[in-house]
């Protein structure tokens, strides 16, 4: 028995084995079945799918600045400052890495009158550029080297929105732009509440809709990793929510200021409280009641379906990951360095747990 015991047991250690490979080439199958991407084909310049905007990009690359222009051109014409100040961020993201493009438009109007779009994604361009030097938001993770770049750019970045607001003086764009920068100068919170004032006077209440762009980075601003705290923080969620219409995807604040002073050290129960249960209910309806077109409608599907993959809401969470599959640049993916693999991993999750709970179902 003594000499038989060793192959009984490895025997069993193959049937596990093989088991468990079976369970993982079914899961990919399953995956590739319901046209999900893999790791390498996530953008991680987009948070949803925009194919003028991903054209645009595609141009600029090549050198091609005239479909960007256009597209700011038009949400200008528009006064779609939602979407206008989406282009400018993402654009000026692109150019942070390769601005050839854009000083090549910018050229086209040297000895005239500057063009108003050209100059607002300049200003974004700079502010992302002390970004990408800065090479961490964490100031743990920054070396002093990179530090010193990051404020030696600033100011320029202050001094190209300031211009671009001089151009553009409806345009609140100029403005959420800057507040990207009033985390890395350091705005007191009375220099940060007239910048808000400054957006929110172009963008009056009920005549217009709340800015869900520029109060998501305004929360930043306000989190206890900045220049605020968990209180001041939950403030400033609750108040934009306070009157906010359905649709205008308001209700999706208080979860970013859970996430930013809870996550980390959250436990799994913590996730299903009743507090955060509601807050993930009231995105959820807030999600269904927002125009299918709304441009940032993805940030806040992604936000749910990591939410309600740690609530194991597998099933919802699953739906979620399949409306938002293909782009990865949206909280809680772009807080890790590798946003993809954050993304598939937890999108992973989700998908066993439907795939348990349908089993269980049907008694397998």
């Amino acid at each position: 028995m003594a000499r038989v015991l060793p192959f009984v047991l490895f025997a069993f250690g193959v049937w596990f084995w093989l088991k468990a490979r079976r369970s993982v080439s079914s899961l990919v199958g399953t995956e590739a079945e319901l046209g999900l991407l893999p790791r390498d084909r996530q953008n991680t310049e987009l948070a949803g799918p925009d194919a003028a905007l991903e054209h645009a990009l595609t141009e600029a690359r090549a050198g091609r600045w005239q479909p960007a222009a256009e597209l700011l051109a038009a949400t200008g014409r528009n006064r779609d400052w939602e979407r206008r100040s989406l282009y400018a961020r993402v654009l000026g993201e692109a150019a942070a890495r390769d601005d050839s493009w854009l000083r090549a438009w910018r050229a086209t109007r040297s000895g005239g009158s500057p063009d108003v779009d050209a100059e607002l994604v300049q200003a974004s361009a700079t502010v992302s550029r002390a970004w990408l030097l800065r090479g961490s938001p964490y100031a743990r993770h920054t070396t002093p080297e990179q530090a010193d770049a990051f404020h030696e750019l600033l100011p320029d970045a202050r001094a190209d929105t300031t211009r671009a607001a001089a151009l553009g003086p409806e345009d609140p764009t100029p403005y959420i732009i800057e507040i990207r920068t009033a985390l890395g100068v350091g705005y007191g919170p009375e220099q940060m509440r007239e910048l808000w004032a400054e957006i929110t006077a172009r963008t009056p209440h009920p005549t217009s809709a709340p800015l869900y762009g520029a109060h998501e980075a305004a929360i930043q601003y306000w989190s206890e990793r900045w220049h605020g705290s968990a209180e001041l923080a939950g403030e400033f969620a609750a108040q934009a929510t306070a009157d906010a219409p359905p649709g205008t995807l308001m209700t999706a604040l208080p979860l970013i200021a859970w996430y930013d002073h809870h996550d980390a050290t959250a436990t799994p129960r913590d996730y299903v409280s009743p507090r955060l249960t509601a807050l993930v209910d009231a995105a959820l309806a807030d999600a269904a009641a927002a125009p299918p077109d709304h441009p940032r409608l993805p940030e806040v599907r992604h936000l749910l379906a990591y939410f309600l993959t740690r609530q194991s809401r597998h099933e919802e969470a699953l739906e979620a990951f399949r409306q938002v599959d293909g782009q990865v640049n949206a909280l809680p993916w772009r807080t890790r360095r590798d946003p993809a693999a954050f993304f598939t991993t937890t999108r992973t999750t989700a998908l066993r747990g439907t795939e348990a709970r349908t089993r269980i179902s049907k008694g397998v």
